[in-house]
């Protein structure tokens, strides 16, 4: 176990799972911060997308959801910003083309051709330059469905929103969905696992659903790091604190899936939490007593840039997540070496012990 941590080869496998647009802002963070020390950046992305231009060509087409993939690919992109601009560009309008992403067309129109939405997804990353490997978690048609907490069953990510109830639990139809080879593989060789933030249960939650996708987390030696959203999500997870983000994530996938959480320290503007008051959305909580008890460490630091949303900042996310994945690689391949007992012995930055008792900040 110490080898894969130890000397040049640390940190130079990293996973990042999750959806919607949490994970390209992950993505990119990761591309320019760890840079050259990354052998081998993949994003695992979800594909439950049924709503918008993916949903209408999901349905019509009979292909994966393309709308995740694409943004994907423009956060890993190398090539000319107007390249980057093409794929993301949206048809206006009210023809049969209104709504759609071209990106989304190239790549739909690509799985038809190559007769593979893998197959499509490479072409794409070759024409973009992507410096990475994104995967789809399965190849398979699925749905999301969830169970309220008024006990009725709901069918589909997009109406999942709109029922103004909390959720007990989320599920794949069918239940039995295989999980692609690659991705289980990127997994068990990870130095670092990243879930990223977006909609908790529709974007990151489905992915551990899916066959062999949680057990390869639980059982990897990666680093495992979530990335804590900074509001509630309106339908979804009203309410809820960082510590019932966690519970949820280990409902479906189990404990373990999780090792530490990097997540916003800093109060938010007036205006901001005015602004995202009218929509019914709060700062998530960091309740540290609950996630320590869970057996988890908390990480915070000023996440957010200068703007009127609450949006994560590429460029501070990626400074926070590089540290800190060299930190906890380093303290994993230490324990490895010298046993638990050595583990207090280590301190990460700044001093702060890295063993023992979680602090609640970095």
């Amino acid at each position: 176990m110490a080898g894969r941590y130890g000397g040049h080869e640390l940190g130079r496998r990293v996973v990042a799972i999750g959806g919607g647009t949490g994970l390209p802002v992950v993505l990119a963070a990761l591309k320019r911060y760890l840079g050259a020390r990354v052998a081998d950046l993949t994003a695992v992305v979800t594909v439950t997308d049924d709503g918008g231009s993916s949903g209408r060509l999901r349905e019509e087409l009979r292909v994966l959801p393309p709308g995740d993939i694409r943004n994907c690919l423009v956060a890993l992109a190398e090539v000319e910003p107007l390249m980057a601009d093409l794929f993301q560009f949206r048809f206006g309008g009210e023809g049969a083309l209104a709504g759609h992403s071209f990106g989304n067309l190239f790549l739909a129109a690509l799985a038809h051709v190559t007769g593979s939405f893998l197959q499509a997804i490479r072409i794409s990353g070759k024409v973009l330059a992507v410096r990475g490997t994104i995967l789809p978690s399965t190849l398979e048609r699925v749905t999301l469905a969830a169970e309220l907490a008024d006990g009725r069953v709901v069918h589909g990510e997009s109406a999942l929103a709109r029922q103004g109830q909390p959720v007990r639990r989320v599920f794949l139809e069918p239940a039995r969905v295989r999980a692609l080879p690659e991705v289980l593989e990127a997994i068990d060789t990870a130095h670092a696992i990243v879930l990223a933030p977006g909609s908790l249960y529709t974007s990151l939650v489905p992915n551990l659903l899916v066959g062999g996708v949680a057990s390869a987390l639980r059982q990897a030696a990666a680093v495992k790091i979530y990335v804590a959203n900074l509001m509630t999500e309106p339908g979804e997870t009203d309410g809820l604190t960082l510590a019932d983000h966690l519970e949820a994530l280990h409902a479906h996938g189990g404990r373990g899936v999780v090792d530490g959480v990097v997540a916003h320290g800093r109060p938010f503007p007036a205006e901001v939490l005015r602004r995202y008051a009218r929509a019914g959305a709060r700062p998530v909580v960091v309740d540290h007593e609950r996630i320590h008890a869970l057996g988890i460490w908390v990480t915070e630091a000023d996440l957010t840039g200068p703007t009127e949303l609450a949006r994560h900042h590429p460029e501070k996310l990626g400074q926070v997540l590089a540290r800190v994945i060299q930190n906890r690689a380093v303290l994993r391949s230490t324990r490895s070496r010298l046993g638990p007992a050595a583990a207090p012995l280590v301190r990460l930055a700044g001093g702060r012990r890295a063993a023992g008792p979680p602090r609640p900040r970095a």
